[in-house]
């Protein structure tokens, strides 16, 4: 595990002392993001404003980066987080437990071309990620390790649209980005960067989890969020033009730029085409191929065969959620 991310788990631990008072399920959850809402959290905008028709309260946080949603999580500030909080479970053994696999990782190493012309390029050089803890910070302690290199010093920069900017301002040279960014960058400066070559990855890029305790103590709260997760991700898969039409419909992200507005339809266009968003909502299958991505990351230990799924993973309400939809 790298330093970093073992810091981040130990600054965690320190929360857990307190345990929040749980209520009964009251039909409210507070879901809490690190990072900014922008094109690609458009579908799960859209899912929560399915569940608020039926009758869920929904308080959406967004936060500085990753590490203070964990927190707000784990000291019952907010009932829900989004990340992959495998580290923080293993080692902190804190009382969460993912439910909800919303997407793949789909990211891509952009890197100014002339600077860095291969992966080789990069032994020593600074390199940008997410946060710490992230999947683009799993990814890149993979790709380093199989391209034989070290990065040199390490920022963490919140949100791939910031980090598309901070790239074509010259701030940094080398980063993931998403689809919409990478497009975008590729279009805005052309010739400029390039993508660096991954291999399959096929891992969990972003999860639902939650205390334990406030899933179980709030089945139906969960149940209408997990459905309304499924058949928003089905839709999108079928027409993945409705994301657009629905944000004009829902007036969604009103103050979105002009050209990340237009990344809308190509990036869930090539996202359902890259089976970025599963139908299933991830469940066993999905945990058992994150623990092989993030055990050869670095932020698992242990042999693969040897980890339990129901120690990072709450099953029960996927599998309620899948049979109500199937029905």
């Amino acid at each position: 595990m790298r330093k970093s991310v073992l810091c981040s788990v130990l600054a965690l631990s320190a929360v857990m002392l307190a345990t929040p008072v749980l209520a009964q399920d009251s039909k409210q959850v507070r879901i809490g993001l690190g990072d900014i809402a922008t094109v690609e959290t458009l579908n799960l905008l859209i899912a929560l404003e399915r569940a608020k028709e039926r009758g869920l309260d929904v308080e959406f946080t967004a936060f500085k980066d990753e590490d203070i949603a964990a927190q707000a999580v784990v000291n019952g500030q907010v009932d829900v987080g989004i990340g992959t909080p495998y580290a923080l479970i293993q080692k902190v053994q804190a009382p969460i437990r993912i439910f909800y696999q919303l997407s793949t990782l789909k990211f891509y190493p952009v890197v100014d071309q002339e600077a860095y012309p291969d992966w080789q390029a990069l032994d020593g050089q600074p390199f940008a990620y997410h946060g710490r803890g992230s999947g683009t910070e799993a990814m890149g302690n993979l790709l380093a390790e199989q391209n034989g290199i070290e990065f040199g010093e390490i920022s963490y920069v919140p949100g791939s649209e910031v980090r598309a900017v901070a790239l074509m301002q010259g701030n940094i040279k080398a980063t993931f980005l998403d689809i919409a960014n990478t497009n975008l960058v590729m279009e805005q400066a052309p010739g400029k960067f390039h993508v660096l070559p991954t291999g399959e990855v096929n891992a969990s890029d972003e999860a639902l989890y939650a205390r334990l305790e406030w899933l179980e103590e709030n089945e139906e709260t969960v149940q209408i969020l997990l459905e309304e997760l499924l058949k928003t991700w089905r839709d999108i898969n079928q027409n993945p033009q409705m994301v657009a039409a629905e944000r004009e419909q829902r007036g969604l992200l009103p103050d979105l730029p002009e050209d990340l507005e237009a990344q809308i339809d190509p990036y869930f266009e090539q996202a359902a085409g890259e089976a970025m968003f599963p139908d299933d909502g991830g469940g066993e299958q999905a945990a058992r191929s994150d623990f092989g991505f993030y055990s050869k990351a670095g932020q698992l230990e242990g042999e693969v065969d040897t980890l339990n799924v129901e120690d990072f993973w709450y099953l029960e309400p996927l599998e309620k959620a899948r049979a109500a939809v199937q029905g």
